[in-house]
């Protein structure tokens, strides 16, 4: 069986920087309650006219160079979103035709909104592992600022989230740098605790329309105690299968790279699995919580600051909307 590496990693977020101190008029809070019960300080939002796959298309250009190929050397794109450019179709298609692909190559969407970076590279490895494809572009990317209530009635959700995304090239390796395993996993009893529901066919006949905008019915709803709750329980449950899936125990892993929701969360997580805050990286600070572009963009930031090297394992994990859940172990 074919081992998968990533060949290519790359990140990009819009220009412009949006503070605590720039939500104080706008949604009557104070840069105190943001920082006391999240760790953001700051996160970037889009200007208008910028798409999602306008914001991360420089990151799969880099990604593809960096993994040492052009654009058409690709088999597939598979995108991880909530807030795709378009309703439908997908926004894979999309990078497909900006990247200049004429090829009829495999390009789709997922939606496991927080955990799907890791959810993609779980997809991208049986590709990779079956020996379907050899190069697969996969794209963790959202912006949220263009989901959310920016008035005080929307001040507990709206301070969180910021906008951008990371890609990655995945390529065959018969090197000791590699993925090890993935591990994805979803409980749809949570699905209420932390959704959008507009536009949704549960809505028939229209989908949205005036009045289930009047209602909010488009606007993320999260029940942050519930969250909070599971996702402590989940992540480093999730981490500790990947774990002894490969024989190994947390003293192995250089760095663990989690989505950036909530500072308490991983504070939580990296004292429910003994380990210190310097092993437990940490962004959230300057982007706040970008959904499936956490993770790569942490990746990213993390190598570049030297936190690990090649050769190092890593242990990625995330909770989000589904519930869904997941982790990694990947050897760089």
């Amino acid at each position: 069986m074919n081992k998968a590496k990533i060949a290519g990693l790359a990140y990009s977020v819009p220009d412009r920087v949006v503070t605590n101190h720039d939500l104080e008029t706008m949604m009557d809070t104070t840069d105190e309650w943001i920082q006391t019960r999240s760790g953001i300080k700051e996160r970037r939002w889009v200007e208008e006219g910028m798409s999602n796959s306008g914001m991360v298309l420089p990151a799969c250009k880099k990604a593809i160079k960096d993994a040492g190929i052009e654009p058409e050397d690709l088999d597939a794109i598979i995108v991880g979103t909530v807030s795709s450019d378009y309703n439908f179709p997908g926004m894979a298609p999309m990078l497909q035709q900006q990247l200049g692909i004429k090829t009829n190559i495999s390009a789709f969407d997922i939606s496991a909104a927080c955990s799907a970076f890791i959810y993609l590279l779980e997809i991208g490895n049986q590709f990779i592992q079956t020996g379907k494809y050899k190069n697969i572009l996969l794209v963790g990317s959202d912006v949220m600022s263009c989901l959310l209530d920016k008035s005080p009635a929307g001040r507990a959700t709206g301070v969180l989230f910021g906008d951008g995304g990371g890609a990655a090239v995945l390529q065959p390796t018969e090197g000791e740098s590699y993925i090890l395993s993935t591990h994805t996993y979803a409980d749809g009893s949570g699905v209420e605790m932390l959704k959008a529901e507009a536009p949704g066919s549960i809505f028939y006949p229209n989908r949205i329309d005036s009045d289930i905008v009047a209602k909010g019915h488009h606007l993320p709803f999260q029940n942050g105690r519930e969250v909070f709750k599971n996702a402590v329980v989940r992540m480093p449950e999730s981490i500790n299968v990947a774990l002894k899936h490969n024989n190994l125990s947390i003293e192995d892993v250089s760095l663990v790279i989690a989505h950036q929701a909530n500072y308490r969360i991983l504070k939580t997580v990296a004292k429910r699995m003994d380990i210190s805050m310097d092993k437990m990286y940490v962004n959230i600070h300057k982007y706040g919580n970008t959904t499936a572009g956490t993770i790569p963009i942490a990746m990213c930031e993390a190598l570049a600051e030297g936190k690990f090297k090649k050769g190092d394992i890593i242990v990625l994990t995330a909770f989000g909307a589904g519930y869904t859940w997941a982790s990694s172990i990947i050897r760089w």
